[in-house]
């Protein structure tokens, strides 16, 4: 009984707590709700008496507004290119002035160890991009090739099926991005900073070529060559791109007037080949540079006769005494011979090019050779541009023009030669500290292959790229039976690669279905005639 009595007095006290609290909860909803419902409402009521005027003030309101808030994201945009502006032209001051690197015009604390730190980062950039010392690299498939170029044209040794071998700079970005280089360039030269009170003003017109090349995770290196005060004298400068402004590293006055090349040329009868190229060495080694060794080293004795009278021949006609004949018994090794004839030189430290007899190349490319050498430090891979053969060219004319008519940089005429690796410029003492040749090399092929890698496993520069003084000429290729096989695949695989380019090799293989469909279209206009 005492037990139902509780539960009673339990479930009214339960049922009055749940009516207080339901009315307490309704007392604050009537306290918190505002007194004048058309002063908080964002709208009016439309069935008030102002409901259309209201409206109307409102959407002006949210109009207003909302031009407020465009404004001042444009003020917000605006400051930000300002300050954006500022640091680049705080930091281009600061690359100039290292010293000045801590007074960029920023507040003491944070923001000036801010501007250095990104300076360190950006010149640890350049550290890591093998400007001021060579990288030591695994295989010849790891180097990064530069392409070359002009105020015209730009040389390019990734061309595939659409891309030439020379074009000018279609896209938008690469044009502008080697125009600031050149006009970055311009400035630091004329600076007053830079040259001397009685300097003449440098143009573009002085701008010879540059080289450059874009390292994905480090940014893009420019090598640039101008024309010096005098003769033979040359400025540099080297300017690097880190994913930001562009960077003055260092710049050069480089005198070649006392640079002599030794032109080392391994030989082995050939005797007509020897004579189209000393025709090309008088004019443009002797008449034009003058400043040139030449080395044959000659294997055998066979036609040895003929090629030492055309050599004294050159010598009576141009005055010329520069020259070494070196004979050596045995057969044939391109690398032997490269080797005994830099080893032969007796005098001071002299700049090599090796070269072969099929090589064509001009003045202009023996100063690139110069420019791109340096002892101890670089040494140079020019690559250079294949004839096509000549018969294949120019099947459909009447005659095949002249040599020098023929040497055109065109994805018509030739391609760059990225496989090869035979014609190098290099200091003697280069040569000889990185080792030479390998001598147990015979025959054909894979020697310079092997002097390519040594280099790249040292601490020197390796600066490869396309040239446009060079040129391979096209001839006939032998594959012997004596090779080894690796030897004879890299002696076919080059044979076929030097008849023709794609297109002119398709119409060849097609050349029958193409006749017959001329022969069918004759056949029908004949036909319709009748």
């Amino acid at each position: 009984m005492l037990r139902r009595g509780l539960l009673a007095w339990v479930s009214r006290v339960v049922v009055l707590l749940v009516f207080l609290c339901c009315a307490v909860s309704v007392l604050y909803m009537l306290a918190c709700t505002p007194q004048g419902d058309e002063e908080q409402l964002g709208l009016p009521r439309a069935s008030g008496p102002t409901g259309k005027e209201g409206f109307q003030a409102a959407l002006q309101e949210w109009e207003e507004q909302h031009r407020d808030y465009i404004g001042s994201l444009k003020r917000q945009i605006a400051q930000l290119k300002q300050e954006l502006q500022e640091r680049s032209e705080r930091l281009k001051a600061a690359q100039y002035h290292p010293s000045d690197a801590a007074g960029l015009g920023l507040e003491q604390g944070p923001p000036e160890k801010t501007q250095a730190d990104l300076l360190a980062f950006l010149r640890s950039q350049v550290d890591k991009a093998e400007v001021h010392t060579g990288v030591k690299l695994a295989t010849e498939y790891a180097a990064v090739p530069f392409d070359s170029f002009t105020l015209q044209k730009v040389y390019q040794l990734e061309t595939g099926l659409t891309r030439h071998p020379e074009e000018k700079p279609v896209r938008k970005d690469k044009r502008d991005e080697l125009v600031e280089a050149v006009e970055s360039a311009l400035e630091t030269l004329n600076s007053p900073v830079e040259g001397s009170p009685n300097q003449r003003p440098y143009s573009a017109s002085d701008f010879i070529e540059g080289i450059y090349r874009t390292e994905k995770d480090k940014g893009t290196l420019y090598e640039l060559t101008f024309k010096g005060e005098q003769k033979h004298e040359f400025r540099r400068l080297v300017l690097f791109r880190p994913f930001g402004p562009i960077m003055k590293v260092k710049q050069e006055k480089l005198n070649m007037a006392n640079t002599l090349i030794n032109i080392i040329v391994p030989l082995a009868k050939r005797v007509d080949k020897f004579r189209q190229f000393m025709q090309n060495f008088r004019e443009m080694c002797i008449q034009q540079d003058g400043r040139i060794h030449l080395t044959v080293v000659y294997f055998g004795k066979e036609e040895m006769n003929e090629v030492k009278g055309i050599l004294e021949n050159t010598s009576k006609a141009a005055n010329f005494r520069n020259f070494t004949f070196i004979q050596l018994n045995g057969e044939f090794s391109r690398g032997k011979g490269l080797d005994v004839g830099a080893r032969f030189w007796k005098g001071s430290n002299v700049l090599l090019f090796f070269c072969d007899v099929d090589i064509y190349f001009t003045s202009e490319f023996l100063n690139t050779c110069r420019l791109n050498t340096q002892p101890g430090k670089k040494v140079f891979y020019p690559v250079l541009f294949s004839q096509y053969n000549p018969g294949i060219i120019y099947g459909h004319h009447e005659a095949v023009p002249p040599l020098e008519q023929q040497l055109v940089v065109k994805k018509e005429t030739g391609f760059w030669r990225d496989f090869g690796f035979g014609m190098t410029c290099q200091y003697r003492s280069d040569f000889i500290n990185i080792g030479g040749f390998d001598l147990d090399i015979r025959g054909w092929g894979g020697e310079d292959v092997h002097l390519y890698r040594k280099y790249l496993h040292s601490n020197l520069i390796v600066v490869r790229t396309p040239v446009r003084g060079l040129f391979h000429l096209w001839h006939e290729k032998h594959c012997v039976d004596e090779l080894t096989p690796e030897q004879y695949k890299m002696c076919m695989q080059s044979k076929a690669m030097n008849e023709a380019s794609h297109g002119q090799l398709g119409m060849l293989v097609f050349r029958h279905e193409i006749e017959a469909h001329l022969r069918k279209q004759k056949q029908k206009t004949s036909s319709k005639k009748t």
